[in-house]
């Protein structure tokens, strides 16, 4: 599985804060990035929730 934050992040850090092994904050772009080209198995659950909770739907997933 793949993920991606788009520039409609809103930078809130909700996805941070749920998968911080995964999702990192810029502070030069002021948006959330994914520390990942493949999401590692054991945090894909965490990702999912991630996306379905951003307020922006500013994280999409490719299975």
């Amino acid at each position: 599985m793949k993920a991606r934050v788009t520039k409609q992040c809103m930078g809130d850090r909700n996805c941070n804060k749920l998968c911080p092994e995964v999702f990192k904050y810029d502070e030069d772009q002021l948006l959330s990035v994914v520390q990942y080209d493949m999401i590692p198995e054991k945090y894909e659950d965490l990702v999912r929730q991630a996306a379905a909770e951003c307020g922006a739907d500013a994280i999409e997933i490719e299975e």
